[in-house]
């Protein structure tokens, strides 16, 4: 891709897995930074390196450590995940394209999220847990490139509550969601999400995300 192709939110292939842009920066020489989506790990590198993919129905990919499916056609109900791919937010909302949100409650196909943004029906797809019949792969540019053992790791929550314990968050610390401007403390956890004092839930990735939380307080640190 060239420089002035490059959007924040934009999911692309950077060597042969799928990331996000979260930051582009024309004054570095490594301009692009990128979430690698199935871990969330930090990248930094040149336009040049990356291809642009749009994601459409009936995609599959892997979104920190678990398998999701596009369905433009699902009716969303609480508890899903959705990926925002036509983003139009209201003046109190905070959201942008490509973000990953789960459902709160639904009305009329208008959904609220878990982060108190309200999303209309046309700004979102819904994302099925697992693979679905006849998908595409989109989670690598090549998959015949990945041996399997690597694709059986990379849809592996356990694996990278591991790899990321330095990282993991814990009931105790406290963020700064930066958007909403709030500081907040997690007061309770599941596999792959945290809860906050306030009552909103957001997805452990979220957190490793700095244009959404900053780490203010870790507890463990103090004891």
């Amino acid at each position: 891709m060239k420089l002035y192709q490059v959007r924040k939110g934009q999911l692309v292939f950077y060597k042969n897995e799928l990331h996000k842009v979260y930051a582009v920066k024309p004054v570095f020489k490594k301009s692009i930074h990128l979430y690698r989506l199935k871990d969330m790990q930090q990248i930094l590198t040149k336009a040049s390196e990356i291809e642009l993919i749009r994601p459409q129905h009936n995609d599959t990919f892997i979104f920190y450590g678990k398998r999701y499916t596009i369905d433009k056609d699902k009716r969303p109900e609480p508890g899903d995940y959705i990926l925002i791919t036509k983003p139009a937010p209201d003046f109190l909302d905070h959201y942008s394209l490509n973000e990953i949100e789960k459902v709160e409650t639904v009305e009329d196909g208008n959904v609220t999220t878990t982060r108190d943004n309200g999303v209309k029906h046309h700004e979102y797809v819904v994302l099925i847990p697992g693979k679905a019949e006849a998908s595409r792969e989109i989670a690598y540019y090549d998959k015949n490139l990945v041996p399997e053992s690597q694709q059986i790791e990379d849809e592996s929550i356990s694996y990278l509550s591991e790899k990321d314990e330095s990282l993991k968050p814990v009931v105790g610390d406290i963020y700064v969601d930066v958007r909403q401007k709030t500081k907040a403390m997690v007061v309770a956890m599941t596999e792959d999400e945290v809860v906050f004092g306030h009552g909103v839930r957001v997805h452990v990735a979220e957190l490793l995300d700095e244009n959404n939380f900053e780490l203010v307080y870790r507890f463990e640190e103090d004891l």
